[in-house]
């Protein structure tokens, strides 16, 4: 046999073999999946404080089927009738869980995110939404909730001796979820500082001390029973209050004005429920960092808005006068020059 005969019989069975290869290959090709059924246990939720803890909604799904056993992950998508789900506020379910149910707070929270108004209720659409991938989704009938978030957090104001008794400035305790028990720090200068609680930043609803922790519409001055920063609680609903010391943070180093990484700058509270300290103040160039009680046991420093426990000092590279917010609890920080 001649070359040119082998070369052709090699050529015929790599060809038979290659076509052999071919045909043993199953590839999974992805089905037009079909989408379970969504369901809800009311169609109209009237929220009220009443109901916060209650469970006022229930979703229940019926599972997919891509037409192939896939690894399926079910989602409700939460959006604003006429906007197509655009945007849409999604909550995944847990592996196989079929349904979610909602308290009133935590539908009140989600219609909040939502942006939606406090005044007039609003037709909310809900779908199931049933993905594979990022970009392989099918999704359910459209089930409708007529609803409206209510406002939660409130304030009462406390005007005193610490600022001069005027409700329009005074500092205020915050409810962040309206259940009539106010919290908030405040630092007193001195002992035996008086003060009182509005309802509203004017005298036209006041109260005062009724004797033995309790408040009253016509109380007496409420007195500081020490100075410095105090923690108040102030409960409206059994007229009921207590007053106790709290830890302060503060900034030291030789960034801060006549510090000298000796003596700490004192900052403010801010009672508004995100738990941050504020300062405004000039700094040098140089270095600081955070302490609580003006006490090295506990000091938090870093770098990039981020703090870390003993952390690396932060750096001021320009003289100025600037607002630091630190917040000890999310552990950040910034520095923003007036």
């Amino acid at each position: 046999m001649n070359l040119r005969n082998k070369l052709l019989i090699l050529f015929c069975l790599s060809t038979l073999i290659l076509a052999s290869c071919g045909k043993d290959e199953v590839k999974t090709v992805a089905e037009n999946g079909k989408s379970g059924s969504l369901t809800s246990s009311a169609s109209t939720v009237n929220l009220t404080k009443e109901t916060l803890n209650d469970k006022v909604i229930e979703f229940t799904y019926t599972t997919s089927d891509f037409g192939y056993n896939a690894g399926i992950t079910y989602s409700l998508q939460f959006g604003e009738k006429g906007t197509n789900f655009s945007p849409a506020r999604e909550v995944v379910f847990a592996n196989g869980i079929v349904s979610r149910s909602y308290t009133g707070m935590e539908l009140n929270s989600l219609l909040s995110a939502m942006n939606l108004p406090f005044d007039s209720n609003s037709d909310i659409e809900v779908r199931l939404k049933s993905s594979i991938s990022s970009n392989i989704a099918v999704y359910s009938n459209v089930v409708n909730i007529n609803t409206k978030p209510i406002p939660l957090t409130s304030w009462i104001y406390l005007p005193g001796d610490y600022q001069g008794w005027d409700p329009t400035t005074a500092d205020s305790l915050i409810s962040a979820t309206g259940n009539g028990i106010y919290k908030g720090i405040i630092n007193f200068p001195t002992k035996g500082s008086g003060f009182k609680i509005t309802t509203g930043k004017n005298w036209n609803i006041n109260f005062g001390d009724g004797g033995n922790g309790t408040i009253s519409p016509t109380g007496g001055n409420f007195l500081t029973p020490s100075k410095g920063t105090l923690l108040l609680t102030m409960d409206m609903n059994s007229n009921t209050w207590t007053i106790e010391t709290i830890a302060i943070w503060g900034m030291i180093g030789d960034a801060v004005p006549n510090s000298n990484w000796a003596v700490d700058a004192d900052m403010k509270f801010v009672n508004d429920g995100n738990d941050n300290w504020v300062l405004k103040t000039n700094l040098n160039p140089g270095e600081f960092k955070f302490r609580r009680n003006h006490d090295w046991g506990t000091n938090l420093g870093g770098s990039n808005g981020t703090l870390a426990l003993a952390g690396a000092n932060i750096k001021v590279t320009e003289a100025g006068n600037y607002t630091i917010t630190m917040n000890p609890t999310a552990l950040t920080y910034s520095i923003i020059k007036n």
